[in-house]
């Protein structure tokens, strides 16, 4: 992934609907939800969120599919997955790092957890 396309896609989930609309698709999975269920779910009116709908997919992150009468839009998962390693591309000096552990949502992670580079 380049800059400029990294860019893009912050940007397009750096807005509360957009950011709302995406995690809901993430959630639905490959099957993903039509825009009207979209609607429905977000409280978002259906012209609005046409436009962050189309926010989303200019920017890499939906994809779209016609099914009848119905638009049905998925979340990209490998645009998901560049951007995170994009993100994370330079972490711990470029060497690997172990998986994050799972955490019960009590504590925040210690600033280092899934780093397999401590520092002293």
């Amino acid at each position: 992934m380049e800059l400029k396309d990294a860019v893009k896609a912050l940007a397009a989930i750096a807005h509360e609907s957009r950011l709302t609309v995406f995690r809901l698709l993430v959630q639905a999975g490959p099957a993903g939800l039509p825009a009207g269920q979209l609607a429905e779910k977000t409280g978002i009116p259906p012209s609005s969120l046409s436009f962050h709908l189309k926010e989303l997919v200019h920017a890499g992150l939906l994809k779209s599919r016609q099914e009848g009468r119905f638009v049905i839009y998925e979340a990209r998962f490998e645009s998901m997955a560049e951007l995170l390693a994009y993100l994370t591309e330079n972490c711990c000096g470029g060497d690997p790092c172990t998986p994050m552990p799972l955490i019960d949502g009590s504590a925040p992670p210690p600033a280092n957890a899934g780093c397999s580079k401590t520092t002293p």
